[in-house]
């Protein structure tokens, strides 16, 4: 063998160990000692690990996108980087840790999950939502739902705020209960504020919001909703809404909130607004700000009575006749 064949293979050898161990150092951590941080993939969702790659790239977390998407495929076993492998939620990664350290954390999943609690739910049906996404037994929803928050006579329904949260999956559900509390109390406020001014008293206000948040079918709705409730409360008429009686039955087997039957409207419950005038005990759901806002501001109306066709538009009527004209155009 020559002496140029030999130090061509040299240097060709040279040049391939330069980039093995630069491709390796790709893998390494970028900084040393450096405490853990939380990274943080929105609710939203990403749809590739590529984006997450980049972000966590922007931010320090690692050297090179490519060498974590292949950490991960790696941790992952497959054959290429599936779309689904990183969950929504926050992490606590370092910037001293590698590239497989990293991908092995956030494969793991997220300490902290993302949980959505939507507008006019009752607090069983947000306990479902809380125990399958933090991954609560059932005697934890359980206890969710009948100590935790039932402490307080105010707190029983109606302040848990629809919102979406960023949750320990390890926190405890008294804890949960508790920051759901804190975030109505802390949107609540201004309304409250305005309630004093209106001479109502927040309660409720807190209970017509939520008929109004059950009872419209939409944020449209909900003032002229507002409006007719106010009307027949204060002529101390029987509210006579679908919502407050479905709320006294319960779940029974068709859902929380399944259109009644005609017997159903004899239920001898304080929330049977068919049987009783005056606001049921306690709110009969969780609203948000827009059937809080449309009681505090509702329309004016003289109307007592609505229904709903089948496209959901709102039809009102002054008189009970004019109701029973509604309900022969537009439901029968």
């Amino acid at each position: 063998m020559n002496n140029n064949l030999k130090i061509a293979i040299i240097s060709i050898l040279i040049l391939l160990g330069a980039g093995i161990t630069f491709f390796l150092f790709q893998f390494t951590a970028p900084q040393k000692n450096i405490e853990p941080e939380q990274f943080t993939i929105p609710s939203t969702g990403i749809d590739d690990t590529r984006e997450v790659a980049a972000q966590l790239e922007k931010h320090g977390f690692i050297k090179n996108t490519l060498a974590f998407r292949i950490a991960l495929s790696r941790l992952k076993g497959a054959i290429s980087v599936c779309v689904d492998c990183i969950q929504s939620g926050a992490y606590k990664i370092s910037k001293s840790m590698s590239a497989w350290e990293v991908a092995e954390v956030l494969r793991r999943g997220p300490y902290m999950k993302w949980v959505v609690i939507p507008e006019g739910l009752r607090k069983e049906e947000i306990a479902d939502i809380l125990a399958s996404v933090l991954g609560w037994s059932n005697e934890e929803k359980n206890q969710w739902i009948s100590v935790y928050t039932a402490m307080k006579f105010d707190e029983t329904e109606g302040v848990y705020f629809p919102d979406t949260y960023l949750i320990p999956v390890d926190e405890e559900p008294l804890k949960v209960a508790e920051r759901l509390r804190a975030k109505f109390n802390e949107k609540f406020a201004s309304y409250s504020k305005e309630a004093f001014k209106q001479n109502i008293k927040w309660d409720t206000l807190l209970k017509i919001a939520s008929i109004v948040q059950r009872e419209a079918a939409g944020k449209n709705d909900m003032p002229l909703v507002a409006g007719i409730l106010w009307n027949r409360l204060l002529k101390g008429m029987k509210f006579e809404v679908d919502a407050t009686l479905q709320y006294a039955r319960g779940n029974a087997g068709d859902g929380w909130w399944a259109p009644i039957t005609l017997a159903e409207k004899q239920i001898d419950s304080p929330y049977n607004t068919y049987k009783y005038a005056g606001l049921p005990p306690h709110p009969i759901a969780n609203p948000g700000l827009a059937a809080i806002e449309a009681v505090l501001h509702p329309e004016e109306t003289k109307c007592l009575f609505y229904l709903h066709d089948e496209s959901k538009k709102i039809h009102c009527a002054e008189t009970y006749e004019d109701h029973q004209e509604n309900i022969k155009t537009f439901l029968q």
